[in-house]
């Protein structure tokens, strides 16, 4: 009996619901689907607590053999995801837990802080209603799609409007207002105005940003997302008394007024993805050398960074770069990225000079030079502040326009906003104006020397900027294709390397063999294997363990009640990817047979014994099902009949002939005149046909699902070619003749609770994540090469080397890692050099550069996936000290103190010849580590 059969009553038992939990799953998907299909600017979405909505996914989704994404939930929610009894419908939809309780009124508002798919998940309106429609409850909670960028637009929900705290000047009075970002500032004006009661006409708002006057905002269509306004900042409303602004600024003693200097914001705290934070940042006029009336001229001259409090000249003594950066919520990874691209010595030498003549403003691929200038600004203001803290308002704006993926107030990875500094700022700094087309050449056995020199020569002929003299290095790529050898050597540039992390610890696993052609037993292996390898190497160490023979092969797949839930196919899939309440099986087969097209699923299923009326002749699932090959191009009942018995067959037991004899069995070919022992094993015995001609077992050919059968008859023609599943009814005259013992009880891959010693990462060594990165590896299965010889994809073996390094070397050490099935974070430590990194051995080209590199700069992330907190070390090479930079804060740190397992992007510059290690170009000794 299917779920849908059950016959679900309300809770009252009144009457039955409207829809089984498949037609609700199947009419969401539709609705879901046509919503994608059509989604534009302005359409609603609704937002829905994640709390309810997963006990609602797991209501509808129960006895389909789907199971949620359970990487948000708890062990005893992925318990639960387990279950097998029957999942009961959930109540009225309740966002209670991510409502703040103090909302008033239609004005409902979100805990802040909110993570998408772990608080809570978006619903298109279409989908909304159906749900509201079924479940009733709430409240409904609806937000915008928006545009976000200017050159390249995303669609994204608003999730958060802009809250802005106006203040009135003539009480000094706080209201807190929410709009679109998109808003326009007429509206702002008029939202403003109908609170208050007064006329647009006397009312004058002013950017008041950390407490201070800045812009008069004009009643226009700008939008506040253009005038760099922040979420939760200070907006002041002045109002015309008589021909005078009403204000409430204090006067000195001479009637001058006073600007307000308020206190310095408190230190940042760790800050979540999915909503801001409480800091913010503003902005202020300036202009730069540029011609009147240029594009640049007139969208610089706006919307500058400034800093968060009173304007500090720089005293004699004073420093420059060692201003804070203020937290615009969650900003602290672009805050990290910023500091040590500003503490960049190259940088800095250019950027603090006229570079205004390298400028592209007519690149496709570039910014119009708006990126580069933003930077450009942000970068004085640092050197020339002293240590007053800057908020960069409008580069973060900057952003906002030219990648929106970095928008809004949830929080980002700082490599990838630096991987877009780099190539942004190399587009708009390039001097090549157009173009030229190159066809590039193969390799064609020439010398690696000639191939690398004519590579790099076409590069520099497109690409010739700042960036690619200092950040730019070449690397050789060697694609083996598996099946005809031929071999394909290319030279391309990086600008950083992204180095794995190989892990040390280990992970026990436990999988059962099963024989898919009845050879022998089912037997489990327990294996160690490091806890970062994938599927393939899996296979290996259990082909070792059970002694695979040449011409056979495994075939790995999850059971999940009783059931096949999947094929662990993909070799490249991580082993994370198995949790430890898994159950694992790997199917034995000679390669011959795992050649054929048709694969037979044999599920068993025991008819319950019950005194209960209504559970009589239910029929439960039990055992590990068992999967055969079948190589028959037309296939009947009777050959799945004899496929089942074939692979039963080392399940028989050994009985006595006259039990045989007495239950009705017979053997096939058994002389009993010529046995003179008492028993002997079933070798050849099976079940009588009746003399109906029915099959020896009950089989039922099931779809796909497995949630409809019907029974499988002797003569009936049976498509092959594709999957066949179908279910054994296991009975007492089976139970006589084969042992069932040996399908149940499939053990976890795991068991938790277990007494296995548990293993921790060990430190490593920059070194070897660097050799781990060039390591040969074959491609994924996404990342088929297109073999020229053979002309088809195949998965080649890839082999990267060192050719050419850059005056700046980035390494970027990989501690997130994504996949479909898992998310995860390294907190490994790595060790690396402050000084003198020798790379002369990893370097192919021999070309006379030194190879000695030092650290200046690290971008560290604190904390886990779904949050943290970055910060950043750097080195000012003339006073040969460090810094810690944490958002606004920034104190000296000893250089014994900088090596952490938060290190997260190392940044090196080039020894030059005769230089001393740690000594500085310039000027000055260097402290020895």
């Amino acid at each position: 009996m299917t779920i849908a059969d059950s016959g679900f009553m309300m809770e009252n038992g009144a009457s039955c619901l409207p829809h089984t939990p498949e037609e609700e799953k199947r009419i969401i998907d539709e609705l879901a689907r046509k919503s994608e299909a059509n989604v534009k600017e302005g359409n609603l979405f609704y937002v829905v607590s994640n709390r309810w909505y997963s006990s609602w996914k797991k209501y509808v989704e129960q006895g389909t053999g789907e199971r949620l994404n359970d990487e948000w939930y708890s062990e005893s929610q992925q318990m639960d995801l387990l279950s097998s009894k029957i999942v009961a419908r959930p109540g009225p939809i309740d966002n209670s837990d991510i409502v703040v309780n103090e909302s008033e009124g239609n004005d409902l508002q979100l805990h802040r802080m909110l993570v998408e798919e772990r608080d809570y998940v978006l619903v298109s309106q279409e989908v909304w209603e159906k749900l509201s429609d079924w479940y009733k409850g709430g409240p409904a909670l609806p937000r915008k799609l928006i545009s976000q960028g200017d050159v390249h637009k995303n669609l994204m929900v608003e999730v958060y409007p802009l809250c802005l705290k106006f203040i009135d000047s003539r009480d000094n009075s706080q209201t807190v207002i929410r709009l679109s970002k998109k808003a326009s500032v007429q509206e702002l004006y008029e939202k403003v105005c109908t609170l208050r009661g007064i006329e647009q006409q006397k009312a004058h708002i002013w950017d008041h940003f950390n407490m201070q006057k800045h812009t008069l905002l004009d009643a226009s269509n700008q939008t506040l997302e253009q005038l760099n306004l922040q979420m939760d900042q200070e907006i002041l409303l002045e109002v015309q008394v008589d021909g005078n602004h009403s204000s409430q600024f204090s006067r000195d003693s001479t009637g001058n007024e006073l600007a307000l200097v308020p206190i310095e914001p408190s230190r940042s705290s760790m800050t979540i993805a999915g909503g801001p934070t409480l800091s913010n940042g503003h902005s202020m006029d300036y202009s730069y050398n540029l011609p009147q009336g240029s594009a640049l001229s007139s969208s610089a001259s706006a919307d500058t960074d400034d800093k968060c409090y009173v304007y500090n000249p720089m005293k004699k003594g004073d420093r420059g770069g060692l201003a804070g950066l203020q937290n615009l919520g969650n900003t602290c990874f672009m805050n990290s990225s910023i500091q040590c691209l500003v503490h960049t010595p190259p940088l800095v030498e250019y950027f603090l000079q006229d570079y205004s003549d390298e400028i592209n403003t007519e690149n496709p691929l570039g910014m119009h030079g708006e990126l580069a200038l933003a930077f450009g600004e942000l970068l004085r203001k640092l050197w020339s502040s002293g240590r007053t803290t800057i908020a960069p308002r409008a580069f973060k704006g900057k952003l906002a326009r030219f990648a929106p993926q970095f928008s809004g107030y949830n929080q980002h990875d700082s490599q990838e906003l630096l991987a877009f500094l780099l190539d942004g700022l190399h587009e708009d700094l390039n001097r090549v104006k157009n173009k030229p087309y190159i066809e590039t050449k193969d390799s064609d056995g020439r010398p690696d020397e000639e191939v690398a020199d004519e590579c790099w020569k076409n590069h520099r002929a497109r690409n010739d900027s700042l960036i690619v003299d200092v950040c730019q290095g070449q690397y050789k790529s060697t694609l083996v294709c598996p099946v005809c050898s031929k071999i394909s050597i290319t030279f391309d540039p990086f600008m950083y390397l992204s180095l794995p992390l190989p892990s040390t610890v280990t992970r026990s696993m436990t999988v059962t063999v099963v024989y898919g052609d009845g050879r022998g037993l089912p037997m489990p292996y327990t294996l160690t294997l490091i806890k970062d390898r994938c599927i393939k190497d899996l296979i290996a160490a259990l082909g070792t363990a059970c002694c695979l023979k040449s011409d056979e092969s495994l075939m790995l797949a999850e059971v999940y009640e009783h059931r096949i839930y999947r094929y662990l196919d993909n070799l490249s899939e991580p082993l994370s990817s198995i949790k430890n309440d898994d159950r694992i099986v790997a199917y034995r087969y000679s390669k011959e047979e795992a050649a054929f097209k048709t694969r037979l699923e044999i599920i068993y299923r025991w008819q319950e014994k019950s005194t209960s009326d209504s559970l009589k002749g239910q029929r439960k699932l039990f055992g590990t099902p068992l999967v055969a090959y079948l190589g028959e191009d037309k296939l009947s009942g009777v050959d799945i009949d004899r496929a089942v018995s074939r692979i039963l067959s080392p399940l028989k037991r050994a009985v006595k002939l006259n039990s045989i004899k007495e239950n009705g069995l017979v053997s096939q070919g058994i002389d009993e005149a010529s046995n003179s022992h008492n028993s002997r094993p079933m070798d050849n015995i099976e079940l009588e046909e009746t003399s109906s001609g029915e099959l020896s077992f009950h089989l039922f050919l099931a779809d796909e699902r497995g949630s409809s059968c019907k029974p499988i008859e002797k003569y009936m023609p049976i498509s092959s070619g594709k999957p066949i599943k179908i279910f054994l009814d296991w009975t007492n005259q089976e139970d006589e003749v084969y042992d069932a013992s040996y399908l149940k009880d499939l053990p976890e891959v795991h068991k938790n609770g277990s007494t296995a010693k548990k293993t921790r990462q060990e430190a490593i060594s920059l070194f070897t994540c660097l050799e781990a990165f060039l390591k040969e590896e074959p491609l994924g299965p996404d990342d088929m090469w297109y073999c020229p010889k053979c002309k088809e994809h195949r998965q080649a073996t890839k082999k990267l080397d060192l050719w050419m390094l850059p005056e700046v070397l980035v390494f970027h050490l990989k501690r997130f890692s994504y996949s479909r099935y898992s998310k995860n974070k390294l907190d490994t430590l790595v060790t690396f050099p402050i000084h003198n990194l020798d790379l002369s051995q990893y370097v192919m080209n021999k070309d006379g550069k030194p190879h000695l590199y030092e650290l200046y700069a690290i971008s560290n992330h604190y904390g886990g996936l779904g949050g943290g907190h970055y910060t950043a070390y750097a080195k000012l090479i003339d006073e040969n000290r460090w810094y810690h930079f944490d958002d606004s804060h920034v104190s000296p740190v000893n250089e014994t103190d900088i090596k952490t397992s938060a290190a997260y992007v190392l940044f090196y510059r080039r020894v030059k010849s005769g230089q001393k290690i740690g000594e500085a170009e310039s000027s000055g000794t260097h402290m020895e580590s």
